[in-house]
């Protein structure tokens, strides 16, 4: 738990200098010669209440990363020294930016502070109490503002994080959709679950297909904010939400199989972002829809080369059992069009191993086929500070899941296996505005790349999608 103090110097103090400290002014001086200001760098100071200086270096104040970076570095060593009351002075921050930017800052000190639950017997819990100092008076409650909304993004990236951690025993679809419901209990966000029964009744032959391999049912949840009631445009998130994957009859192999708990992170990150938009009363219009599932092996597992029904009428053939994502997703996008009235498409998923292969683990890759959507999105983009890449595609990519006994086939062979992906999604959206965010490289790292994230999972996206949906 964190506790945030505004303007009142308490325990350890913060103080971020680069390389240009001038330290002959600084009653600190003789921290001089160990600390040199280089980028993350850190000397602790043992002088009354204790300093510790962080460093910048020569990095871009004004870069989102750089802040969420700088933060969460201080915090993770004053934890590490079993420090929990401390004074972060923002002075050297904020000669170079807005006060806005004390909502970046907010979320590098929460995620710098957190600590990933886990299954050990003996669980510790930290009360912190953080103290903000060096903000002027004038821009005061704005401040409290900026760092009230980072509170609450940095909320909805835990829950993701936590969900993508949660072991597969520990998250069935109907675990998952009651996790879900928990959330957003205290907000104006409605809740429903759309169950196996009544998937069966109403023809969603491509999601029942994965998800009737388990003894655990499958279920949709479908989570709706309405920010402005008076418009009727509504934005649809829809998140593939596979809580065991093992690839079905086309088994993944055994150095696949440690991840597979976390295919459903792209519908932890559209459940997140809902979350924020409710919880700060934001006017925009948006619908999660999120099919849960698992997909194993069972006596009446689907196999490659069956042929699928699904929820649009539109006929696939099934050329891997392990691309079971983009099936799923095929019926809930048919599913938001006909019974949310979407009037534009995200869908976000951990959908292929092509995507890691070409822009690795800090790039999501996206399609997409509206530039006014993507020129959104990507500005949303700068303010979250993660990073996406928008891939090309075109009537040749189509002819590749072109399938000769159904409509449409769910591989597109041995190249383009991101764009083929995105595609197949696509192909279900009815021409309405759609992008596609593949975040199987972002969603999970076995080596944290920012000093604000934990190792496993990353809460990729849902922060980006909420500052898209804001703007």
């Amino acid at each position: 738990m964190i506790e945030f103090v505004w303007g009142k110097v308490i325990g350890t103090q913060v103080i971020f200098a680069g390389e240009e400290y001038n330290w002959q002014e600084s009653r600190y001086a003789e921290a001089e010669k160990a600390f040199r200001g280089e980028y993350l760098e850190t000397y602790f100071l043992p002088k009354e209440e204790g300093i510790l200086f962080v460093g910048t270096g020569k990095e871009d104040l004004a870069n989102v990363n750089v802040l969420k970076e700088l933060m969460a570095k201080a915090c993770k060593t004053l934890k590490q020294k079993k420090t929990e009351q401390f004074s972060i002075l923002m002075d050297r921050i904020l000669a170079e930016n807005e006060i806005s930017v004390l909502t970046a800052c907010t979320e590098g000190i929460c995620l710098g502070l957190y600590s990933a639950p886990n299954y050990k017997s003996r669980q510790e819990e930290r009360q912190f109490q953080v103290s903000v100092i060096g903000i002027p008076g004038k821009d005061l409650e704005r401040a409290k503002q900026c760092a009230a909304e980072g509170a609450v993004i940095t909320e909805a990236v835990i829950f993701a994080r936590e969900m993508v951690n949660r072991p597969g025993n520990k998250l069935r679809p109907e675990d998952f959709a009651a996790e879900i419901q928990k959330l957003v209990k205290d907000t104006n966000a409605e809740f429903e679950v759309v169950t196996a029964e009544e998937m069966r009744n109403s023809g969603m032959g491509a999601l029942l297909a994965v998800g009737d391999s388990s003894e655990y049912p499958p279920c949709m949840a479908i989570l709706r904010y309405r920010g402005e009631p008076l418009r009727k445009d509504v934005t649809a998130l829809v998140g593939k939400g596979v809580t065991c994957d093992t690839g079905g009859y086309c088994l993944k192999q055994a150095s696949g199989m440690a991840g597979i708990r976390g295919d459903m992170a792209g519908a932890a990150a559209a459940a997140a972002a809902v979350y924020a938009l409710a919880k700060r009363r934001e006017k925009v219009n948006v619908t999660a829809v999120m099919p849960l599932c698992e997909n194993r092996i069972s006596a009446g597992s689907f196999l490659p080369g069956d042929v699928l029904t699904s929820y649009s009428g539109k006929t696939i053939e099934v050329g891997n059992t392990d691309a079971e994502g983009r099936l799923i997703l095929a019926d809930a996008v048919t599913y938001a069009i006909h019974h949310e009235r979407a009037s534009r498409i995200l869908d976000i998923a951990t959908l292929t191993g092509s995507v890691v292969s070409m822009l690795g683990f800090s790039i999501t890759g996206v399609l997409c086929d509206d530039q006014a959507l993507w020129r959104e999105f990507e500005a949303a983009s700068e303010l979250s500070g993660e990073k996406y890449w928008l891939l090309p595609f075109g009537k040749e990519h189509e002819k590749m899941i072109e399938s000769d006994v159904a409509d449409i086939k769910n591989v597109g062979g041995s190249v383009c296996g991101t764009i083929t992906a995105g595609l197949f999604i696509r192909s279900f959206a009815e021409g309405l505005p759609w992008i596609h965010l593949d975040i199987a490289g972002t969603a999970w790292t076995e080596t944290p790349l920012y000093e604000f994230q934990n190792k496993y999972a990353t809460g990729a996206a849902a922060e980006t999608i909420y500052y898209w949906l804001k703007r």
